[in-house]
């Protein structure tokens, strides 16, 4: 029961290396491997989306009416009415109908007569746009956490 192990011992001089691992066709420094999947990444953050018609979000009719609405500024706040939060819905017909819902900060805004009449003005003035049409909503009412990242910054909220 009292079995003696041993354990063999051998000395070497040297060890040959292992093979390295190649893949076929890697010609190209990590650099140039770098700078082609930087290029690729430019292009593709670049790349708009693409709608199935202008009027459609990412469409060429429609991005120029969230333009023109961020033209538009509220006369109190130095923020434009999109990034506002006053902008509930753009809808954009093929036939180049445009129909914006909004609202406005207060029932009592100074401007509540004349605001929707320019942007019905600015955005029937869009090219591919031949008629619009404002929505003026109350519900659900306005609140500053409606106002994009840019708006907070801009009013020092962030």
């Amino acid at each position: 029961m009292n079995e003696e192990r041993k354990i063999a011992v051998e000395q070497v001089d040297a060890v040959a290396p292992p093979p390295r691992a190649r893949v076929e066709g890697a010609g190209e420094s990590a650099a140039q491997t770098f700078e082609r999947k930087r290029d690729y990444l430019e292009g593709f953050l670049a790349q708009k989306p693409q709608g199935d018609s202008p009027g459609a979000p990412g469409g060429e009719t429609y991005e120029a009416v969230i333009a023109a609405l961020k033209d538009i500024y509220d006369p109190e706040i130095p923020v434009n009415i999109y990034d506002l939060g006053l902008i509930y819905g753009v809808d954009v017909t093929d036939d180049g109908h445009a129909v914006v819902t909004m609202t406005l900060t207060t029932p009592h805004c100074p401007v509540a007569e004349s605001m929707p009449a320019e942007v019905e003005i600015r955005v029937g003035a869009v090219p591919g746009i031949g008629s619009s049409e404002v929505n003026l909503v109350w519900d659900p009412p306005w609140d500053p956490a409606k106002m994009s990242d840019e708006a907070r910054l801009e009013m020092g909220m962030l």
